[in-house]
């Protein structure tokens, strides 16, 4: 299983890695919906989010929304036939995505596409999916192109699952080292009574008598400006175009919701709020659509010595003042195990000591480890025998 963790490691810079994304986008023909999978190889250079929509840095939600609008219905492929229109149709979409979140806007802001791809600020990577530009179309617009005449969107198209997630509490040597886990996980799977159709066995689909069949119904409201034509879902058949006897076993919707084991492979060097990513073992999808994803979320139960900061690790260790003044050599607990570590005579209150390459594996590079930094503290009594007075002020004599 394929590690796509959204948190970035403390420590860790990545150099942008070439990025490939898949568009399942609806086309509509005279045969009815069909999906194709499209795949393009990112440029070396993206051109600036907020010049493809035509904005300001300082772009407000509105400004954004406008911006998008005019974009999208000036480039959208059933509109423009133009080379190329398409793929900035795309690009557009993208733009916007990014743009009106706040969080993938500040990253962006800071480390451009970049920091995006790359998973920096805790967003997703290695590379970043995209919403399929046609879906987020249809959210601002709807089936009926916005007014601009074009064609219905059919509406029996496969849909992709929805994403499903889980949170892992590992221990904090698992988290270091990495570690084999199997996961109980609850999700939408395919109907095996109806073969994920939803309709009863032995029924059939007949068009929908109040849309008959297009899915869309058309209300007319009288103005002062004049007959206003709204196009909606058909409240019938929810914008199928065909109405059908439910499957008893999953009540129409193709999918029942059944238990399976995942088995996981934690990498080393995760964190918590590190995310995993299991393709394809979300929910299934709907008329014969792709699976969703499962997205694994990271919770690292602490340690009651070490402390971690990103790759390194930090603890502490007490010596008595006589060792403090003449060194010496004590036991430390490390992720590795108990390793000597040889105190300095003289050493401070506070001095931090290094233990090289005792540290967290680096999540790209695990191979590569961070460093134990060892604080020393130094126990000094509060009461002193005879005896061991007299030596402390022997010792002071010498040295006054």
């Amino acid at each position: 299983l394929r590690y796509a963790g959204y948190s970035r490691v403390a420590g860790v810079d990545e150099p942008a890695s070439p990025v490939h994304w898949g568009w399942q986008c609806a086309r509509r023909g005279a045969e009815g919906a069909r999906w194709a999978a499209r795949e393009q190889a990112a440029v070396a250079a993206a051109q600036d989010y907020y010049d493809l929509l035509g904005v300001s840095r300082g772009a407000d939600a509105r400004e954004l929304k406008r911006a998008y609008r005019q974009m999208a219905r000036k480039f959208h492929p059933d509109v423009n036939q133009d080379a190329g229109a398409e793929d900035k149709f795309k690009e557009i979409s993208n733009a916007y995505e990014v743009l009106s979140d706040e969080q993938k806007r500040s990253i962006y802001d800071r480390y451009g596409e970049a920091g995006l791809k790359n998973g920096m600020g805790g967003m997703g990577g290695p590379g970043m999916d995209f919403t399929n530009p046609f879906d987020l179309f249809e959210t601002f617009f709807g089936g009926n192109m916005g007014g601009m005449g074009g064609r219905a969107t059919n509406r029996n198209r496969p849909m992709q699952g929805e994403d499903e997630r889980y949170e892992l509490q590992i221990s904090f040597s698992e988290a270091v080292f990495g570690c084999e886990k199997e996961l109980e996980c609850v999700r939408l799977e395919e109907c095996e009574s109806c073969t994920g159709s939803g309709m009863q066995q032995g029924t059939a689909p007949s068009t929908c008598v109040t849309c008959g069949g297009t899915g869309q119904v058309v209300t007319t409201a009288r103005t002062p400006l004049g007959n206003f034509q709204q196009v909606a879902t058909c409240p019938s058949c929810g914008g199928q175009g065909q109405t059908f006897t439910p499957c008893a076993s999953c009540a129409g919707d193709g999918r029942v919701r059944r238990t399976k084991l995942i088995n996981l492979r934690v990498p080393p060097g995760v964190d918590t709020n590190s995310r995993l990513r299991v393709r394809g073992e979300g929910n299934a999808g709907r008329r014969g659509g792709p699976s969703g994803d499962l997205y694994v979320f990271i919770l690292v139960r602490g340690d009651s010595e070490l402390v971690r900061d990103g790759i390194n690790i930090q603890s502490t260790v007490t010596v008595p003042y006589t060792d403090a003044i003449l060194g010496t050599t004590v036991d430390v607990n490390t992720v590795d195990g108990e390793v000597e570590l040889k105190i300095p005579a003289g050493v401070q209150p506070g001095a931090t000591l290094l233990m090289k390459g005792r540290g967290v594996p680096k999540l790209s590079a695990p191979t590569q480890r961070g460093d134990h930094y060892v604080v020393v503290k130094v126990s000094i009594p509060q009461k002193l025998s005879k005896e061991e007075r007299a030596k402390v002020e022997e010792i002071r004599a010498l040295s006054g």
